[in-house]
C-alpha cells in the first residue's frame, strides 16, 4: 500500500519559531507536521553546538552570509549558495553570520540528537 503524503505551503513568518541547537529557527515544516518525508528549518546561526544524528541526514544551503562548517573537526568555508550534506553520525556545528535552510531526512526525530563526549 502506498502512503499518499500531504501538500503543504506555508510561509516563513507564519511558523514557529524557537531557540534551537544551531540558533534560531523557523519550523517550516516539522515535528507538528503529519505524513511528510523530510523536516525543513530556516535557521539563523547563532552559537551552533556540535552534535551529531545517527539516523538523520541532513542538507545544509546558505541562503545569505557566510561562515564555516565544522564536520568532524574539519572546518569548510561556507558562504550564500553553498550546500553541504551531512550523513548520520558525522558531528558538525557552524560558525559565522548566516541564514541556513536546513533539510533532515528522514523526518525530524527528538531522540535522535547527540552530543560528543
Amino acid at each position: 500500500m502506498t502512503t499518499k503524503l500531504q501538500t503543504l505551503v506555508r510561509h516563513e513568518g507564519e511558523a514557529p519559531r524557537e531557540r534551537s541547537t544551531c540558533g534560531w529557527r523557523d519550523r517550516l515544516i516539522s515535528r507538528e507536521d503529519s505524513d511528510v518525508a523530510a523536516w525543513v528549518h530556516a535557521v539563523d546561526i547563532d552559537g551552533a553546538r556540535e552534535h551529531y544524528h545517527k539516523r538523520g541526514t541532513e542538507l545544509y544551503y546558505v541562503l545569505d552570509g557566510e561562515g564555516t562548517v565544522m564536520l568532524d573537526g574539519e572546518l569548510h568555508p561556507v558562504r550564500k549558495g553553498s550546500i553541504v550534506q551531512i550523513p548520520p553520525g558525522v558531528v558538525h556545528g557552524a560558525k559565522g553570520k548566516m541564514r541556513v535552510l536546513v533539510i533532515g531526512i528522514p523526518d525530524i526525530a527528538d531522540d535522535d540528537l547527540f552530543y560528543p563526549e
